[in-house]
């Protein structure tokens, strides 16, 4: 059995590779898909599809549309979602694409660092488990193949 996991979080490092090599390492049979990590191709997909925008607002809301369509469309055919809540960079669109997975009921994973324990308890009471690292995620992971 083959799972799709969708890993929601920031578009900033390598996370996404650690996870897809810790996976590989373990022989788990997942599929990986996630947000458009290109980040100037994300701000920018309105406009190359439907054309110069006449200010940032509405530059924004039609990448912002774009973007939330590929989202939901991936979420949809995933069978988990890891959220990643790094302590580096906001975590807004992190917190939407775990509200998502909720809303869709899907199966969630939530990584998030020890200092984060009071400020995402209510998100945390919401998805299914909460770790604090990738190699516990993965290990979350592993266990369904157990």
């Amino acid at each position: 059995m083959e799972l799709t996991v969708y890993l929601a979080g920031h578009v900033h490092g390598d996370w996404r590779e650690v996870v897809k090599a810790a996976s590989k390492d373990k022989g788990l049979p997942i599929q990986f898909v996630h947000p458009q990590t290109e980040h100037d191709l994300s701000d920018a997909i309105g406009e190359n599809i439907l054309g110069e925008q006449p200010n940032d607002f509405f530059r924004d809301d039609a990448a912002s549309a774009i973007n939330n369509l590929r989202t939901t469309v991936l979420m949809q055919k995933s069978d988990v979602v890891i959220a990643l809540f790094g302590d580096k960079y906001k975590q807004w669109n992190t917190t939407m694409d775990a509200t998502t997975a909720i809303n869709l009921g899907k199966p969630l994973i939530i990584i998030r660092p020890k200092e984060h324990i009071h400020a995402m308890k209510e998100l945390s009471n919401k998805a299914n488990v909460t770790v604090e690292t990738i190699d516990q995620a993965i290990e979350v992971l592993a266990y369904i193949y157990a």
